[in-house]
């Protein structure tokens, strides 16, 4: 099923649509070195987790994007490691009408927020097919991310070149 989202375009008329052509998991991988001491302690479970992020797109062809949201989820039990999750959760995207600031919010936040349920679900099911407690990640607000990114970006090119000594 496709999403569609359609807006008449400032330029001449020019439509502009998003549409998620395909979501799917591109990579997954899952990791418990402990298990075994894990499931038969008497410890409580009171998990340290730690989240990292990251997102990757490119152009297909003509208007076909793919966004890659990446997640790696490491969940530590008294500073040993209990598990390791990490999910590339992949869209392909029909963008068209668009300037190129708007396709940077698109891709760099739009797209991952659409994906970000569906990893979500892939990790807590790894979670629990792994023997472990349900885990469920808290909302991301992609549109912060982005904006972080941004001006992050815009101070490196800002910044003065180095001075160098000879």
């Amino acid at each position: 099923m496709a999403e569609e989202t359609t807006a008449a375009g400032g330029e001449a008329g020019t439509q502009q649509s998003f549409r998620v052509q395909k979501v799917f998991v591109k990579d997954i991988s899952f990791e418990t070195p402990r298990s075994t001491e894990i499931f038969t302690q008497q410890s409580q479970w009171t998990p340290e987790v730690k989240v990292q992020l990251n997102t990757e797109n490119r152009n297909i062809k003509d208007d076909l994007y793919e966004c890659t949201l990446i997640i790696t989820v490491t969940v530590e039990l008294e500073s040993k490691p209990a598990y390791l999750a990490e999910v590339q959760q992949s869209g392909l995207f029909t963008i068209a009408g668009f300037g190129e600031g708007e396709m940077g919010h698109l891709l760099g936040s739009y797209a991952p927020s659409v994906l970000f349920p569906f990893v979500r679900e892939v990790i807590c099911d790894l979670a629990v097919k792994g023997g472990f407690p349900q885990l469920l990640l808290d909302p991301i607000n992609f549109d912060a991310l982005y904006a972080q990114h941004a001006n992050a970006n815009s101070k490196e090119q800002n910044a003065p070149a180095p001075e160098t000594q000879q």
